[in-house]
């Protein structure tokens, strides 16, 4: 039996496509992407990774975005990070779309100020996209895992 290549694992399920990263010494080794909903596809996509790889440590976007997406996500994500004893961290989602705005509801969207994070009213809804980093920079996540629920005043 061969030894597993150990590497990390980056989730970005705050739209549609959901992307994984699977990253070796910081750098994109492997991606992968799915349109279908992440409560079904995220257990099927997970046990193939780990059947194929030694995971050390997992990464997510926390927010903003979907509540609901979310949701799923941490909840999948902290089980895992228990029930193996994987660390896990989270970022904010602007690391991943040159923090361009990420739509909220209706007109309103999530901006980055300074490290705020707020809601401001557009008339051009920009399009939204994550990308995967080409190399994952640890300095960017923290242990502070929670959710980022945010919402203004409407």
């Amino acid at each position: 039996m061969h030894k597993k290549i150990k590497v990390d694992l980056l989730l970005i399920a705050l739209s549609t496509p959901i992307q994984i990263g699977i990253y070796k010494d910081n750098k994109l080794l492997e991606m992968i992407s799915s349109d279908e909903k992440s409560s079904e596809v995220l257990p099927v996509l997970y046990r193939e990774i780990f059947d194929k790889y030694d995971v050390k440590k997992l990464f997510y976007a926390n927010g903003p975005g979907s509540f609901m997406a979310i949701k799923v996500a941490y909840l999948f994500l902290k089980s895992i990070s228990i029930l193996k004893d994987i660390p896990l961290y989270a970022t904010d989602a602007f690391y991943f779309n040159n923090n361009q705005p990420i739509k909220a509801i209706g007109k309103l969207c999530f901006v980055k100020i300074s490290s705020q994070i707020e809601t401001q009213k557009l008339e051009i809804m920009p399009k939204l996209e994550f990308v995967l980093p080409n190399v994952l920079e640890y300095k960017e996540f923290d242990k502070n895992v929670a959710p980022l629920y945010i919402i203004g005043a409407v």
